[in-house]
C-alpha cells in the first residue's frame, strides 16, 4: 500500500488551550511566555523541563493577590 508513515514523538507540553498573554506577557493558561510558545518543538528536552519547572512559581506570581 505504500511507506508506513514515521510515528510522531509526543513533546510534553503545558499547554491546555488557553492561549491568552496577560498583561505581565505570560500565558494565562500555560505561563510560559510568547517567545517559549513559539519555539518551543524546538526546544530540547531539556530546556523544556527546566521551564516546565518554573511554570509553578510563575502561575502562583500571576494569581497572587499582593
Amino acid at each position: 500500500m505504500g511507506e508506513s508513515a514515521t510515528p510522531l514523538i509526543a513533546v510534553e507540553s503545558p499547554c491546555i488551550g488557553t492561549c491568552t498573554l496577560g498583561p505581565e506577557g505570560l500565558c494565562i493558561g500555560c505561563f510560559r511566555t510568547a517567545d517559549e510558545i513559539a519555539g518551543w518543538l524546538s526546544f530540547d528536552a531539556h530546556k523544556r523541563r527546566r521551564i516546565m519547572a518554573a511554570l509553578p512559581e510563575r502561575g502562583q506570581k500571576l494569581f497572587d493577590d499582593d
